[in-house]
């Protein structure tokens, strides 16, 4: 019998003994010992996004699927199309009972998500984050795309340059996806920060989303009649930005009312070209999800210690390590005169 097999029955039979056994409360799973063997052959990786069906994540997939193809790793990519964490953790349970080799979890909201990725680890599974982070005890290392300052401030200072640069005045607004997403409260402790540069700037309200394109769209209209003095939006999640851009364009304030924030250039390249945006940031999505595989194959196969300074990456070469993070690097704005050049 194949070794991955008896794992998955092992994994199996102790969860079977965990749901029917007796008496006392039973004690709280700990992560299991990384196996620390150089593995070689076919390995299992799980690929769990925010919300499955957006272009943001349909893109990463794509680089994940690439990278998947050169490591010889079986990928399964799947996630709630509505975005519910409760619905995500339900996926890792179920993964870690199958006995996959490493789940690469994208959390909705960390707090949920965590017991069950905390359970994967105790089983053996390698468990690591990509694009948003977990707490550290329930996961190895996180796949990063950028720092949270350099999101922040590259949010901030594209802003100010799209509102005449630094002597720019008015009432900024951020529409986020959801209260719970961590990685985007981490990005606006740092937008707040970056504000202090510009002091003509105001932050006035911070509203979610829900990463519904909707929401967006409705949010930045009531921002507008709401605020009279309001110059900027920061929509900092990849459905928050469309929405809220054709939300101002049909308000008639395009040009009036700068937005800018994170999508991807496809979602992006009607509204740039009609003028009603000037910029939009992100990071290639597909390198993203490239990264986030070659990471979760080397600790599944015991290649990567994460101690090094460095990983090999493919084709991305080596990426730098800090800490408990791969740090993919390379923050992008795309404008009229680029946006054609990018096809994500």
């Amino acid at each position: 019998m194949e070794a991955k097999t008896l794992r998955r029955l092992a994994a199996l039979t102790a969860a079977l003994l965990g749901i029917g056994g007796c008496g006392g409360p039973q004690q709280a799973e700990q992560p299991a010992e990384p196996k620390t063997e150089t593995r070689k052959g076919r390995i299992t990786v799980c690929l769990l996004p925010k919300q499955k069906g957006i272009p943001y994540f349909t893109s990463c997939a794509e680089g994940a699927q690439e990278a998947a193809k050169e490591l010889d790793v079986e990928l399964i990519y799947d996630g709630p199309t509505d975005g519910s964490p409760e619905k995500a953790a339900a996926m890792v349970e179920k993964w870690a009972l199958q006995g996959v080799d490493a789940i690469c979890v994208s959390p909705n909201d960390p707090n949920v998500l965590a017991p069950a990725m905390k359970a994967a680890r105790a089983k053996g599974v390698r468990v690591i984050t990509w694009d948003a982070d977990a707490p550290k005890d329930s996961r190895e290392v996180f796949v990063n795309q950028a720092t949270a300052q350099q999101i922040g401030s590259a949010l901030v200072d594209t802003l100010a340059k799209d509102l005449g640069g630094a002597g720019a005045k008015g009432h900024v607004a951020i529409i986020t996806a959801t209260a719970t997403a961590a990685n985007q409260n981490e990005w606006i402790v740092h937008i707040k920060e970056r504000l202090k540069a510009y002091p003509g700037l105001k932050l006035t309200a911070v509203v979610p989303s829900n990463e519904d394109q909707k929401l967006a769209f409705q949010a930045a209209q009531d921002l507008i009649k709401a605020d009279p003095e309001l110059k900027g939006i920061l929509a900092i999640s990849s459905t928050a930005f469309p929405g809220a851009a054709e939300g101002i364009r049909q308000a008639g304030k395009a040009g009036v009312v700068q937005v800018t924030g994170l999508s991807t250039p496809n979602d992006m390249r009607a509204l740039v070209k009609n003028g009603t945006v000037k910029s939009v940031i992100l990071w290639n999505t597909r390198d993203l999800g490239y990264l986030t595989v070659q990471v979760a194959a080397q600790l599944a196969r015991g290649e990567f210690k994460g101690t090094d300074a460095t990983i090999k990456a493919g084709r991305l070469g080596e990426k730098r390590v800090e800490g408990d993070s791969v740090l993919l690097g390379g923050i992008l704005v795309f404008d009229k005169a680029n946006i054609d050049r990018y096809r994500f």
